[in-house]
């Protein structure tokens, strides 16, 4: 890495320990290209010793803004990936959301070779289940609408923890008619999202996420989790608050932040 890519990671680093967030102005340039960025997001990682470093982490967060995007990739270390009913009320958050997704877990290892020739028809084939999901997003920059794309990329793409439902066996969904049903606090009305995943069905991305997992040589290992981008935006939230949501015929979870 560059010097000021030890140093962007030096300051990442130390925010997490001493729970506080940075000013993203004085960083605005160091980071030239999304191999940057992730150099920096696996360091991060290493430091706060996440992960076993001999192994890829198990679960994962991907997704983009819309299938011409590029896509976006981040570990999720394992602290703060529970299953449902989570309270999170242990973690720290500075301006947290949520957002309702859907995760996918593989049912089988996926080589070099297999995600290179891998296409988006033949990709749900390697998924065995799906669950419901919500991700707190939560980020180390003061001011994140106006923190650089290549900033959040380094800060594991702003995430704060991860709530995971039942595991359910993996089948075909009309997406498009798909209902999502969230809601944030006691007071709070319903939000209701119908088909609007950002990628139109949320095992598009499995291709791109896994050429990202293998571009070192790995392979994936069975059972590997990711979740595949919020079909309500972020929801604001507030710390204890109680979280629901569900996507009917497929589950449900609750959380408390």
């Amino acid at each position: 890495m560059t010097p000021s890519q030890t140093a962007l990671t030096d300051a990442l680093v130390a925010a997490r320990r001493g729970n506080r967030t940075l000013d993203a102005s004085p960083w605005s340039d160091t980071l030239g290209s999304d191999t940057q960025a992730y150099e920096v997001q696996d360091a991060v990682a290493a430091a706060l010793g996440w992960f076993d470093n001999s192994a890829l982490p198990h679960t994962w967060k991907s997704g983009g803004g819309s299938r011409s995007a590029t896509l976006t990739h981040a570990p999720l270390p394992p602290v703060g990936v529970r299953q449902s009913p989570a309270d999170f009320r242990d973690l720290v958050f500075h301006t947290p959301g949520i957002e309702a997704e859907i995760a996918l877990r593989l049912g089988r290892d996926v080589t070099p070779a297999q995600a290179a020739a891998l296409d988006h028809d033949d990709a749900p084939s390697l998924v065995d289940a799906m669950a419901v999901s919500v991700e707190v997003v939560d980020a180390r920059w003061q001011d994140l609408a106006a923190t650089p794309a290549l900033l959040r990329l380094a800060d594991s793409q702003v995430h704060g923890a991860l709530v995971l439902g039942e595991w359910r066996p993996y089948a075909a969904v009309d997406w498009a008619s798909q209902r999502c049903e969230a809601k944030v606090g006691d007071a709070a009305e319903t939000v209701v999202r119908v088909g609007t995943h950002p990628l139109a069905d949320p095992a598009w991305l499995l291709p791109i996420w896994l050429r990202h997992l293998t571009r070192h040589g790995q392979t994936v290992p069975a059972g590997t989790v990711v979740t595949t981008g919020s079909w309500v935006g972020v929801l604001p939230c507030r710390r204890g608050d109680q979280v629901t949501a569900e996507f009917p015929g497929i589950g449900a979870v609750r959380l408390s932040v």
